[in-house]
């Protein structure tokens, strides 16, 4: 079997191995591919199996691919691939769900950290020499807050948001969320489902863990907004549309959010023109949640297992 990866050094800048997938035919490895369906198509050419992680797969590269059997998402969001076109064909597409669900938890938590003690801030302010200068034995130049009884709001209960909740809940937070669907068997102590306006309105920090659908799509907007508790901090490790940007930026200007921290953007990679690039108190993150070494590993491990599956047939984790 021919098989390309079409932007394998996203996934494995060179510290991972590729020699699993090597044993499962005749690998061609390519760092990157420019966007355009001509390239993609000349790169994907004789090809029965490719891999990709954000090169889009359109209808219009699909139809050139006249050998192409199998597509490998190497990510959990399948997006990037015209999935009812490859059905259309015949082509079996796949994903790679949970191997970075410890990762983007402890990310979510990170950026949680940095916006309640700027640590990054502090440590920039004493190497340009203002601790040797002080007047007195420490300062802040921002306000440090202790996360024992805040209020975490997740809204989205799948594998991440309830590793997250979990992490949350030892830091002494009690946690509230919402899901699209109920579930009880996440709820314990100091963790509790509630309705979304009633998170909304009740939380002291928000996390987005939600899949991205037209349902959830611009889910934090002006209205949701303004159901929120006055000086709430937001975080985003999931999808960049979930947030109307230009809404976010408005109230981060007006105080009404007091900070954000967002690892993902509705055009990634992100746009001089993003506002959040301009808006005050928001972090922003280049897509990396999931990118240690470790989730990496699994992530290129379980695309193996399922090239593997689909040449036995008995293919895993399809998505079409």
């Amino acid at each position: 079997m021919k098989i390309v990866i079409l932007d394998a050094y996203t996934s494995n800048p060179g510290d991972l191995s590729w020699d699993g997938l090597k044993e499962l035919g005749t690998l061609k490895i390519l760092d990157r591919v420019k966007h355009n369906p001509e390239v993609i198509s000349e790169a994907i050419g004789d090809a029965e199996a490719i891999l990709t992680n954000k090169t889009p797969i359109s209808e219009a590269v699909l139809k050139q691919a006249s050998k192409l059997k199998y597509i490998g998402v190497l990510a959990t969001g399948y997006n990037v691939v015209d999935i009812k076109c490859a059905q259309k064909l015949g082509i079996t597409v796949t994903n790679i769900p949970s191997y970075s669900t410890q990762s983007v938890a402890q990310f979510t938590m990170g950026l949680l950290l940095e916006m309640c003690h700027h640590i990054g801030d502090h440590s920039n302010s004493v190497h340009q020499g203002d601790w040797e200068r002080s007047l007195d034995f420490s300062y802040w130049n921002s306000p440090l807050i202790e996360l024992a009884g805040k209020k975490f709001g997740i809204i989205g209960m799948g594998a991440i948001g309830q590793a997250t909740a979990q992490l949350a809940l030892a830091f002494g937070m009690e946690v509230i969320f919402h899901n699209r669907s109920n579930k009880p068997e996440a709820e314990k102590e100091n963790c509790r489902q509630v309705p979304l306006d009633q998170l909304l309105a009740e939380s002291d920090f928000i996390s987005l863990h939600s899949p991205l659908t037209p349902e959830t799509e611009h889910l934090i907007n002006q209205d949701s907004i303004s159901k929120m508790k006055d000086g709430v901090k937001l975080i985003n490790t999931s999808r960049g549309p979930l947030i109307h940007e230009q809404d976010l930026y408005e109230a981060l200007e007006s105080g009404k959010i007091s900070g954000a921290a967002v690892d993902v953007v509705s055009v990634e990679p992100i746009k001089g023109d993003n506002p959040l690039l301009k808006a005050k108190n928001c972090i922003i993150t280049p897509h990396i949640a999931w990118a240690p070494w470790e989730g990496r590993k699994r992530l290129i491990q379980i695309a193996t297992d399922n090239l593997k599956a689909f040449q036995e047939g008995k293919a895993v984790n399809v998505v079409s």
